[in-house]
């Protein structure tokens, strides 16, 4: 009787319908949990990712840890200063130490600010307060 539904069709069926169930549910996530960012924002932060690409960025500098080691972690670097946007704006177009300094568009100078403002509201990058788990996660370590 047992074998009669461990079949190798009726487990590929279930799985193909898990899947699917599982695909779709994955695709319809953004449609019902809103964004607070309006398409135009959305659009610009994208652009923005491209203009961290297109700058080779990721060779230096680090998001979330990940990265290049030669610049500083720029995670959170939209909140650490007080003149956030006229900072990196400056840093940009004049460099500094082993920076060069970049002939940037106006308008990929404000995508990547728009990238690196929604990249600052997503999360926390210092790897010092993390703690690495036996599973190979990290856990932020509480201060």
């Amino acid at each position: 009787m047992l074998n009669l539904f461990i079949h190798p069709k009726r487990i590929f069926l279930v799985l193909f319908v898990c899947f699917l169930a599982f695909s779709i549910w994955i695709y319809a996530i953004p449609f019902f949990n809103p964004t607070p960012y309006s398409k135009k924002e959305l659009h610009l932060v994208a652009e923005g990712r491209l203009v961290w690409q297109k700058y080779n960025c990721h060779t230096c500098h680090q998001l979330y840890g990940l990265g290049g080691y030669l610049g500083p972690d720029l995670t959170n670097v939209y909140s650490r200063t007080a003149n956030n946007e006229a900072y990196i704006k400056g840093i940009i177009k004049s460099g500094v130490k082993q920076m060069p300094a970049f002939e940037i568009s106006d308008d990929e100078m404000k995508a990547l600010l728009h990238f690196l403002k929604n990249v600052d509201a997503t999360g926390t990058s210092n790897p010092q307060d993390y703690q690495p788990e036996i599973i190979g996660t990290f856990s932020l370590e509480k201060k």
